[in-house]
């Protein structure tokens, strides 16, 4: 165990230990008289005491003590004399074995020996080691107490000081908290890494500095366990800017895992909720924990491995040893047990697999336990089988969970449990049929839907179009030609007879005994007749057909009089569909794919048709009846291939991603050659998403398909690898991109199936050259053995893994993607710099992120964010973040009319009144804050204070701002400050002359007038954005005159309404009473006592864009300030800053010694 550091003095203690390893900085040392046999008087003297010393008072009779270069050194002679120096040291670990010594041995030599030469001087490494075994000793004492109680007092300390250092909102949960070291350099910073529900801090104050780190979930880019020079085994987490590295874990691995699962999470919650289903559990961020996020590690592994459906949850896992017949003895492995099934896997991968379905067992039984039989269980299967489960622990408690999940199946399917037996025999007797699909079949005969579809009739046929196919379409329409056929079906005949001996000794039903032995025979090619019983065995589709009865036939009744976009897609895409087959050359299959594909459509809408699918739904067709095709395709869609069919097929681009790497790992000359893989990466995609049925001949492809369904995704890596290395040698030599895909599509065109019972069938898959020598023939059974002798060892859950990493790729490449096709778009609209609007379109898409961290309603939020929507719409947001990036961004910030100005500039930009904006709408305003012209700028403030902009609900509109308030008793002669007058009566009446003729020349609708009270709020916005300005007390000037001048102008119009006479009238009438407008500019002009006025109403009152535009124009200092030019980059810049600012609540505390920079990447 580790030990807190302790200075240890060893000169008078010399005799007692002798020292077994050192290295510059640390020494392993025995005691004497443990593990030497027939030692010396003192080792035996010193064996004696410890053994009979109390319990408290013996001493370990291993340990690891610090030292220092320049410090004593040893010698690793028995005696262990003290050559030179102090004899201070520092002891660190003790240990009761060599085993628990020499681990932590390990440890130290791994993660802190080669760190400690990168410091100059020796109390540097003395702090730095003494730190990292504190941070060590506490996690465990950490992870001791987490065993024992769901929140440790340890876990509530480092919970205080996680909200303490990084001022979080308390939704931020924390999930867990790790000592490690972050590189800075050459040089580990050693602190505390925090994960939580979305972000990942780091606190370090070491050596006088402190250091923060913030980096969102959602920023991550990859994360990887890597190495570097100094350190095996580090974590590095990759975002756009920076990559950060950490090490020196106590449990690198448990580390890697939660940051993972956090990653995964969170960046499908966020970025990929088109498709984002979790447990319940983990819906709500906020309930998260780290146990939560173990246990969805655990199902995931489970549902990948056994091929389950997403609802499937596991409940518990054992250790145990099944009872395998066929190799008579016990096989060690682990029982699965979930909702609806009980799984078996041995240690050894691959030697034996079972699955069993709960609807499938007639009872569970414990046994007699006996010295042979330890905790024995029978689980009985309605198949007259057995399986005998033994050394499970906690026994009693897994038989009673067992049964009562029995029991609440039963419950629930009553029927189901009653018939389930009398199908199961009837699939049995049809497997058994080695000649004929077309023996014991339910729902009748395949000819007579054949004939009725025959006759050319189209009145038949909308009458029987409902009438499902009773048989696979293969039994009967099979291509002409019958060269070598006797040798075929002599073939044939072998495969089926060694399939029926495996049956006898493994079993025949979806329980049966998966071992290696029927991965060979799957790799050898399965027989036509059983392929279709097979593949719904292997899938476990026979569960979900037999589960839901009549559930096809109602669908197919529902969704075929339907008409909506994936219908249109699929008839456009039925006849596309093994057009070379005579299946589909026919009405009966093109009838029966169209209502498959439908009735799937109706089922998933989330799915709905993608291009593939009727490919695959057209083979399963051939060799399964149309219901159970239906089934099949379902397991395929939902299972074996998540994520595959959808809007932007993420799941078919993550195993792509994975493939690259697979390629770069095992062929690794190929890789070199091809530096980017891409180009293999767009030919392998329909490689995956048809399973290589569109492009090698379908004899061939349907045995890469029999892998599929008995190995999942796994065979088609394997495949894909084994394609590639056999034409490595051409495509290192190939010329281009172009020349290596002839090279792979003739490669894949002459893959031949010589054993197979049906004539060959044209394909049109591949391309040739005139000038290209003949392909030589590549027997598919050859090409599948070598994938699983050369490249059939990846596991599924490394497999698994490797998704994992590449899903943040992938999803963080198609935000990537989005980014610069919004960019593309809105870049001609606007003046902005490209690099400034790229900033732009960070600060507006984590503003979307922030609110969906913490806001109470975020679910809302969250689904603001569309992916399936055009990319300028895919992220919206509302007034209230519009307003927190008016505050960091806007040139024209108001105090506290900050927020109301924001409020109306949102009410403008939302022109269909859905509450959101998009960035493009965003964008444009502001370029016009920044760069527009100044005509430009005036309309916008102009239109921000008219409808719909300001409305009377709005908060600055109140009382008594909304009665006739305004003065015009100031005089229209304005003294300067050098003693000129300027008469603006002359000016106003020549403007209003020409503005007049300008209407009249304008056949277009100008912007609506603006009433007396949206004016005062337009000259209220003024003066708050001259305020603090260096030109302020020039611009309260010129905007008292110009205000003075639109007064009169305002009231022109409203005398020539009243009058019906369009002549000007010299005599301006004045308003006597004082008001706020008053008071508002009574620092700059002073308003005469013995004036005279008239009530106005507010409804006669008007002043248009036009007037206040040219009289705006008279001041000069006016149009410098809207004509300046404003830099955006500094604001951005200090956006970037202090955006997460406006989310934290509370106030940071005051930091120690030297501090660096919060640093939010």
């Amino acid at each position: 165990m580790w030990l807190k550091p302790e200075e240890v003095l060893l000169k008078n203690a010399l005799k007692l230990w002798v020292t077994q390893k050192s290295s510059g900085y640390f020494i392993l040392q025995r005691r004497r008289g443990h593990g030497d046999s027939g030692g010396r008087f003192t080792g035996r003297l010193v064996g004696a005491l410890d053994a009979v010393l109390d319990s408290n008072a013996r001493v370990a009779p291993f340990r690891i003590l610090l030292q220092v270069p320049g410090s004593p050194t040893y010698s690793a002679v028995a005696c262990g004399e003290l050559l030179n120096g102090s004899d201070v040291y520092w002891a660190i670990a003790m240990g009761a074995t060599t085993e628990e010594i020499n681990h932590h041995w390990e440890w130290l030599e791994q993660n802190l020996l080669h760190t400690l030469s990168v410091f100059d001087n020796k109390e540097d490494i003395v702090s730095f080691v003494k730190g990292k075994i504190k941070a060590l000793i506490a996690e465990e004492t950490s992870s001791k107490l987490a065993e024992q109680e769901e929140e440790p007092e340890k876990f509530r300390e480092a919970l205080v000081k996680f909200e303490t250092r990084f001022n979080f909102p308390e939704a931020e949960k924390l999930i867990a908290y790790y000592s490690c070291g972050c590189w800075k350099g050459k040089v580990p910073r050693q602190g505390w890494l925090y994960l939580s529900i979305n972000h990942l801090c780091f606190y370090s104050f070491f050596l006088g500095k402190e250091l923060k780190l913030v980096i969102p979930w959602v920023d991550v880019q990859k994360l990887e366990r890597t190495s570097n020079i100094l350190m095996t085994d580090i974590i590095r987490i990759t975002t756009q800017r920076k990559e950060r590295d950490f090490s020196m874990f106590l449990n690198i691995d448990e580390a890697f895992r939660i940051m993972e699962q956090l990653a995964d999470v969170t960046l499908r919650r966020l970025l990929d909720n088109e498709i984002f289903e979790l447990e319940p559990g983990l819906q709500d961020p906020t309930l998260i924990t780290k146990r939560d996020l173990e246990s969805r590690a655990r199902n995931e592994y489970f549902r990948a491995f056994f091929r389950l459906p997403k609802k499937e949850k596991l409940h518990e896992i054992v250790d145990c040893s099944l009872w395998t017949p066929f190799s008579r003895c016990h096989t060690v492995g682990k029982m699965f047990a979930s909702d609806s099934y009980i799984c078996f896997a041995s240690k050894e991968d691959g030697c034996c697999n079972v699955l069993i379905p709960l609807v499938e067992v007639a009872s569970i039984e414990k046994m007699e336990d006996t010295s042979l039989l330890p905790n024995p269980i029978i689980i009985s299967i309605k198949s007259k089988m057995a399986f005998q489960f033994i050394e499970l622990k906690d026994r009693d408690t897994l038989v009673e969970n067992l049964l009562l999940r029995l029991k609440q199946m039963k419950a629930s399917n009553p029927a189901l449990c009653n018939s389930l037996k009398s199908k199961e025999m009837v699939l049995n007797v049809s497997t058994q049929n080695s000649h004929s699909t077309n023996a014991n079949c339910e729902f009748g005969n395949l000819g007579i839907v054949a004939s009725q579809s025959n006759d050319g009739s189209n009145e038949n046929d909308r009458n029987s179009r409902h009438l499902l196919n009773a048989e696979a379409l293969s039994s009967a329409f099979h291509p002409s030609g019958t060269d070598g056929l006797d040798f075929r079906m002599s073939r044939e005949q072998i495969k089926v007879s060694l399939w029926n001996d495996h049956f006898d000794e493994y079993g025949r039903t979806v329980c049966m005994f998966r071992t290696e032995k029927i991965r060979k025979l799957v790799a050898m090619g399965i027989p036509e007749s059983l392929r279709g019983k097979l593949w719904l065995l292997f899938s476990d589709a026979v569960t979900d057909l037999h589960s839901h009865p009549g559930y096809y036939e109602k669908l197919v009744e529902v969704s075929m009089g339907m008409c909506c976009i994936a219908t249109e897609e699929i008839e456009r895409d039925l006849h596309r569909s093994l057009p070379e087959h005579p299946a589909f050359q026919n009405e009966t299959g093109i009838a029966a794919l169209r209502r498959v594909l439908t009735a799937y459509a109706h089922r998933n809408p989330k799915i709905g048709y993608c291009q593939s699918m009727n490919i695959l739904t057209s083979v399963l067709l051939l060799y399964a009846k149309e219901e159970e095709a239906f089934w099949l395709l379902v397991a395929v869609c939902e299972r074996m291939l998540p994520d595959y069919f959808n809007h932007r097929v993420i799941g078919a681009q993550v195993d792509q991603s994975v493939f690259e790497e697979l390629i770069k790992e095992r062929l690794p000359e190929l890789a070199e050659h091809m530096k980017d893989l891409s180009t293999l990466a767009s030919v392998s995609l329909s490689w995956f998403l048809t399973l290589f049925l569109s492009i090698m001949p379908l004899e061939s492809a349907v045995n890469v398909v029999d892998c599929f369904f008995f190995d999942g995704i796994k065979a088609i890596f394997q495949f894909g690898l084994a394609v590639l290395e056999a034409n490595a040698v051409e495509l290192c030599n190939s010329k281009d991109d172009g020349h290596a895909l002839m090279i792979l599509s003739r490669f894949l065109d002459h893959v031949k199936n010589e054993e197979s019972p049906l004539p060959l069938i044209g394909n049109q898959h591949a391309f040739f050259s005139d000038d290209m020598e003949p392909c030589p023939i590549t027997e598919i059974a050859d090409l599948i053995r070598d994938s699983y002798e050369k490249f059939g060892d990846h596991s599924v859950e490394q497999i698994e893994h490797m998704r994992y990493k590449h899903r943040i790729r992938v999803l963080q490449s198609h935000e990537e993607t989005t980014k610069q096709n919004v960019l593309r778009v809105v870049i001609p609209d606007v003046s902005i710099l490209p690099e400034d609007l790229e900033e732009l379109y960070d600060l507006f898409k984590k503003e979307h992120l922030i609110s969906c961290y913490w806001e109470w309603n975020s679910a809302v939020v969250i689904r603001r964010h569309d992916p399936s929507r055009p990319y300028a719409e895919q992220y919206r947001i509302d007034s209230w973040q519009f307003t927190n990036l008016y505050k960091l961004v806007s040139p024209w910030t108001c105090g506290e009319h900050t927020e109301v100005l924001a409020e109306r500039t949102f009410r403008l930009l939302d022109e269909n009144m859905d509450h959101l904006i998009e960035f493009k709408a965003f964008a444009g305003c502001f370029d016009i804050m920044y760069n527009g012209e100044m005509n430009e700028k005036i309309k916008l403030l102009y239109k921000l204070h008219i409808p719909p902009a300001l409305t009377e609900k709005d908060r600055d509109c109140q009382s008594p701002l909304k009665n006739p308030l305004l003065s015009t008793s100031r005089p229209l002669v304005i003294g300067k400050s050098n003693g000129d007058t300027i008469d603006y009566q002359k000016q106003l009446k020549q403007m209003l002359k020409d503005l007049a003729k300008e209407k009249d020349a304008k056949a277009e609708k100008g912007l609506p007038k603006m009433s007396q009270r949206e004016f005062i709020q337009f000259c209220k916005t003024l003066y708050s954005i001259f305020h603090e300005d260096p030109e302020e007390n020039e611009l309260y000037q010129a905007i008292a005159t110009v205000t003075t001048l639109l007064l009169q102008i305002g009231e022109v119009g409203q005398s020539s309404s009243s009058s019906g006479s369009d002549e000007l009238t010299e005599n301006f009438q004045t308003e006597a009473s004082t008001s706020d407008q008053d008071v508002f500019f009574n620092d700059t002009v002073k308003t005469p006592k013995n004036t005279q006025s008239l009530p106005i109403t507010d409804g006669d009152w008007i002043v248009s864009f036009e007037h206040i535009l040219a009289s705006l124009l008279t001041e000069q200092s006016l149009v410098n300030f809207f004509e300046k030019s404003l830099e955006l980059k500094s604001k951005l810049e200090n956006a970037k800053l202090i955006q997460y600012n406006f989310k934290t609540n509370g106030t940071s505390q005051p930091s120690r010694g030297e501090t660096e920079p919060l640093s939010v990447h």
